[in-house]
This record gives C-alpha cells, sequence and structure tokens, in this order.
C-alpha cells in the first residue's frame, strides 16, 4: 500500500514537473503576430538599426500595452510617417497584451552608445529632481508600479523624439504633473538627460 501511494505522489509531481515546463514555454512563446512589432522594434525588442525606434525590451507590460492605444486613440501622433499607426491598427486586445507580456519579459541591455561623462553628471540630478518620482531603474524591483516606464538604457535619438513630441503636443502627457516638468527643460536639460540615460550599465 505504502509503496502505490509513493507512485502516485511520484505520478503527480511528475504532472507537476510537466505543467510547469508547459507553462513557462506557453508563456515565453513567440507571439503568433510577432512581426508586427519585430519588424521594427526586432524580436529581442532592441530595434537595432532604427536610431528612433524605442527599445521596448525590458519595459513592464503595462506599459507597452499604453502605446498601442495610445495611437489607436490619437493620443500620440505618428510624426513624420505613419508607421506605428499603421501597424497597431489591426490589433486586437489579446494580441497587444501577449505581445506586452512577451517583450516585458526580456532583459533591458545597455545601448552601449556613447555618452559625456560630465554631462551625464549633470542629467542625473536633474532626473532626480524632475524625473525620478515617476520614472526608475528597470532592474527597480518596483519598475511594475511605477507610474512611467524606466528610461535607463533608452536610445538617445528616440529620448530627443519623444521629449519634443511631447513639447510640441504631438503626445499627450498620461498625468498632469509630467506637463509640469517638462515645462522646466530646455535643450541642453534634455542633452544632459540623454547621456545620463545612456551612461546606465546593467551589470
Amino acid at each position: 500500500m505504502a509503496v502505490q501511494n509513493r507512485s502516485g505522489s511520484l505520478r503527480a509531481q511528475r504532472s507537476n514537473l510537466l505543467f510547469l515546463v508547459l507553462a513557462a514555454a506557453f508563456a515565453n512563446a513567440e507571439p503568433a503576430n510577432i512581426q508586427v512589432c519585430a519588424a521594427c522594434h526586432g524580436e529581442d525588442g532592441a530595434g537595432v538599426g532604427y536610431d528612433y525606434v524605442p527599445i521596448i525590451a525590458g519595459t513592464p507590460a503595462a506599459h507597452l500595452e499604453e502605446a498601442p492605444y495610445a495611437y489607436k486613440d490619437g493620443a500620440r501622433k505618428c510624426v513624420g510617417v505613419p508607421v506605428m499607426c499603421d501597424a497597431v491598427a489591426p490589433l486586437s486586445d489579446d494580441d497587444i497584451v501577449e505581445m506586452a507580456e512577451y517583450y516585458a519579459a526580456m532583459p533591458r541591455l545597455s545601448t552601449d552608445e556613447e555618452f559625456d561623462r560630465q554631462l551625464a553628471a549633470v542629467g542625473e540630478i536633474i532626473h532626480n529632481d524632475l524625473c525620478a518620482q515617476c520614472h526608475v531603474l528597470p532592474t527597480d524591483e518596483k519598475v511594475e508600479d511605477a507610474l512611467g516606464i524606466p528610461l535607463n538604457g533608452q536610445k538617445g535619438a528616440y529620448l530627443r523624439l519623444a521629449l519634443g513630441a511631447y513639447l510640441t503636443g504631438d503626445r499627450e502627457t498620461l498625468v498632469p504633473i509630467m506637463s509640469d516638468k517638462l515645462r522646466l527643460l530646455d535643450q541642453d536639460k534634455i542633452d544632459a538627460l540623454v547621456h545620463y540615460y545612456a551612461s546606465w550599465d546593467p551589470d
């Protein structure tokens, strides 16, 4: 009788292990419509070769979900070329959630962009004064609960494009406090912030 119980216990353990393995595989499975995002952002979420395409790897899923909806409802305008607007138009809610979770599970790596250490030091002060309340490090344990996306390790060209879009009104801010903070930025402060975010090293 004891042997039968042990045998049943082993079968149960194997079943549980198989379930966990399959669950992990499905959780990291490549979304069916991955090429909609991968065409520009890459399958690794780094957008290699496209200076103005943001790195989305390691960005919390909730924030990644916000972007397609912002383009869909016009809160974000496709400045220059309508690539993003055209890309997200046919995506279903399930598509958006699936791809957001897929890219969110990837690590955020350094861009290896060159940066000026003195400017980066100035940028860190500006970040701590104006941005740190909402934007934490990609590796911060509270990153998923932060109000803003992690900016450290993001491409400089994209940061300049995005900040410029907010300042011209081509992007709507999520909260009033962000509008207040943006009004305190000038080009010199933006340059310093870009160098600070480029200086981030995940190691």
